[in-house]
């Protein structure tokens, strides 16, 4: 008898521990971006990735891309290796199928968009402004400005908006279910590097496409934001720090000390997402060490 009591209290003590576990778990998976879908462009590698990797940790489902299946694959991997909620596509954002097979995956699989996060960019050699030719200019006006331009647009329908009202209420509180966009721009849209004369013109051009969303966008109730990181130690930013001259001229100019990390991006981007930044649309914010701005 004892014996089947004490067997009892056991069995009960373990279930109450495996529910314990378990609310716990589903607590950690419920952070401030629980159960939102984003859509993230550009990011199986360096601040894309880490971008993909904070709003999944903050509870979002997301949907990682870039041009190669294979870091597609290890980005998915690397990402469920942590429990996370995450899926992916190969998606060239200067090919349109690829952008509307990216968006229909999200839809098709989630029902709705929630953040659009554009990070891919290209720069494809250091040129001046007047050095470039026809298709350097092309190239990465097309990637870096036309794309998440054509992004939005194909996102849209599928992203969950608030609805357009005659009448607003301007004491509304603000809705959770309010969507985001952010666009990643670069310090040297405030700063330029004289050796990336089209890459800056097309960050600065980010810049305006922030501002001038971000008011097409407020009826519906989605706010456009823009990240501009400093030098960031990634392999696509390599031609600023890599070269000792270039990056030591930065840094003695800006008064730095060291250069900064994807991670030091990422939180950016999860409050940009968040409910916390719900009254703050068309800004851009500085990640870089300094401020370029008054």
């Amino acid at each position: 008898m004892y014996r089947a009591v004490w067997t009892q209290r056991h069995l009960f003590l373990h279930v109450v521990l495996l529910l314990v576990r378990m609310r716990s778990a589903a607590a950690d998976r419920r952070g401030v971006l629980a159960d939102k879908v984003a859509l993230i462009t550009g990011s199986t590698d360096g601040i894309g990735f880490a971008i993909a990797q904070r709003p999944a940790r903050d509870g979002a489902h997301v949907i990682v891309s870039s041009r190669k299946q294979q870091n597609v694959d290890r980005a998915v991997e690397k990402l469920q290796g942590e429990g996370l909620r995450a899926s992916g596509t190969v998606c060239h954002v200067g090919k349109e199928e690829d952008c509307k097979k990216l968006v229909s995956m999200a839809s098709e699989k989630y029902g709705f968009i929630n953040f659009l996060i554009c990070v891919a960019g290209v720069n494809p050699l250091a040129w001046s402004t007047l050095g470039a030719n026809e298709e350097i200019w092309d190239k990465i006006m097309n990637i870096n400005v036309k794309a998440p331009a054509q992004l939005v647009k194909l996102a849209l329908p599928h992203m969950v908006t608030l609805g357009e009202k005659e009448e607003q209420d301007i004491w509304a509180k603000p809705d959770p279910r309010a969507s985001a966009v952010v666009f990643v721009s670069s310090v040297v849209a405030y700063d330029p590097e004289i050796s990336l004369g089209p890459y800056n013109v097309s960050k600065t051009a980010l810049l305006g496409l922030t501002r001038t969303l971000s008011l097409e966008l407020a009826p519906k109730g989605i706010r456009v934001n823009c990240l501009a990181p400093g030098v960031i130690k990634t392999e696509f930013s390599g031609v600023l720090w890599k070269d000792k001259d270039v990056l030591q001229n930065f840094m003695n100019r800006h008064k730095l000390t060291r250069v900064g990390y994807p991670e030091e991006c990422a939180g950016v981007v999860s409050f940009l997402c968040s409910p916390d930044f719900s009254f703050i649309t068309g800004e851009t914010i500085v990640v870089s060490g300094f401020s370029p701005r008054l």
